[in-house]
């Protein structure tokens, strides 16, 4: 799935308008930060030696540097991220010294004391930020420092969402017989945005082999990823298999062998990738998770495994004999690493089981179980 999800194209986008992106081009800095030599606190500036009495001959302010270079035997104010006056190499904190008429006591002090150099931070010429890293407030700041405006991000992957069903109803409508509230589409979206895509459609498709096509040639035309969840099973009422082979699509794989999202599809025409998810609420999210979201974030230039880590099962867990079994689990740090342990019963229809789950938990498939403080893989959700 990964090798058919290229990276998109680039575009310029303004910092303030940067966080949650991923950036396209190498972030260098065009000069020194910091960018003189500054005063790490509120004091005088001197030139380093033993104790003296020296007169104050001016002041250096945030913003507003002293008038004139600093002489030996002489003294000048300064505040906490004032520049360093010319011919000075120490500061002493205004809390060491004694202030009268003029002049300042000052105990011995060493050259660098309490002196930020310039560069310290970041040198001139040097790639801070590299191409495919996640923007979040920190890069933000240190773009900011670095004087960017406005930087090259990988452009935003545009996610077509539709779910199939009779049986579905919009949130805030009273429910029919045998008719059950929509909770995919809005899982979905979320996950999409949370994982740095921008929702193109978002539709809501009857069980009819016509209009189930006439969606999809829709979610088609004006997405990267089309993302469909329900009729991709075998019963006489799943239409989307067929549908996107009416309209070019062609499969890659369908089926896998994981609890739960054993009929997850895959396929791509052109450069569309198309996912059809299962229609359980669980098993949806879940595979969003594993198989969509990977694919969205390579798509905008990231790593897609930044999610996957090690932790130590706390409970024992049954293995599935086929399938891997992925469990949604609560998530918890300790001295030794991660910690998971299943959040309640995990059927593929608890939608509940979501609540509190800090990262899925794969049991590989096999007989027995997997026993307490054993390894095991998890995704973190973030």
């Amino acid at each position: 799935m990964l090798a058919a999800a290229e990276p998109l194209d680039s575009e310029p986008v303004a910092l303030e308008h940067a966080l949650g992106r991923v950036l396209a081009e190498d972030a260098v800095s065009a000069g020194e930060i910091p960018p003189f030599d500054s005063s790490a606190m509120d004091g005088y500036a001197v030139v380093s030696g033993p104790a003296a009495e020296l007169p104050v001959v001016d002041e250096s302010r945030a913003g507003h540097p002293a008038t004139r270079a600093l002489r030996p035997g002489e003294a000048m104010g300064i505040s906490t991220g004032a520049q360093v006056p010319e011919g000075a190499d120490a500061v002493v904190p205004v809390e060491r010294v004694e202030v009268l008429d003029g002049t300042v006591t000052v105990p011995e002090s060493l050259a660098g004391a309490h002196v930020r150099r310039a560069g310290e931070d970041v040198r001139a010429g040097l790639v801070v930020i590299r191409t495919g890293s996640p923007i979040g407030p920190a890069e933000v700041a240190v773009l900011a420092a670095l004087g960017r405006a406005e930087v090259r991000c990988g452009r935003r992957p545009r996610v077509a969402l539709l779910v199939t069903g009779d049986e579905l109803v919009e949130p805030g409508r009273p429910l029919g017989p045998g008719q059950i509230r929509d909770s995919n589409l809005y899982s979905m979206a979320a996950q999409a945005e949370r994982a740095g895509a921008a929702t193109a459609l978002r539709e809501v498709v009857p069980d009819d082999p016509e209009l189930t096509r006439s969606a999809l040639r829709r979610a088609l035309e004006d997405a990267d990823v089309v993302c469909v969840s329900g009729g991709v099973s075998v019963g006489p009422h799943d239409h989307v298999k067929a549908a996107l082979a009416a309209l070019g699509v062609e499969e890659i794989f369908w089926k896998v062998a994981l609890k739960p999202g054993k009929p997850t599809w895959f396929g791509r025409r052109g450069s569309t990738l198309v996912f059809g998810l299962p229609g359980n609420p669980v098993s949806a999210m879940v595979t969003f998770h594993l198989f969509v979201r990977p694919a969205l974030r390579r798509l905008a230039g990231a790593d897609a495994g930044d999610t996957r880590s090690l932790a130590v099962l706390d409970v024992p867990v049954a293995r599935e004999a086929q399938r891997d079994q992925v469990v949604r689990c609560r998530l918890r740090a300790a001295e030794d690493g991660w910690h998971v342990e299943p959040t309640k019963e995990q059927g593929s229809h608890v939608l509940t089981s979501m609540l509190d789950a800090g990262a899925f938990a794969t049991i590989p498939a096999g007989d027995g179980r997997v026993e307490a403080g054993e390894h095991v893989d998890v995704e973190i959700l973030f």
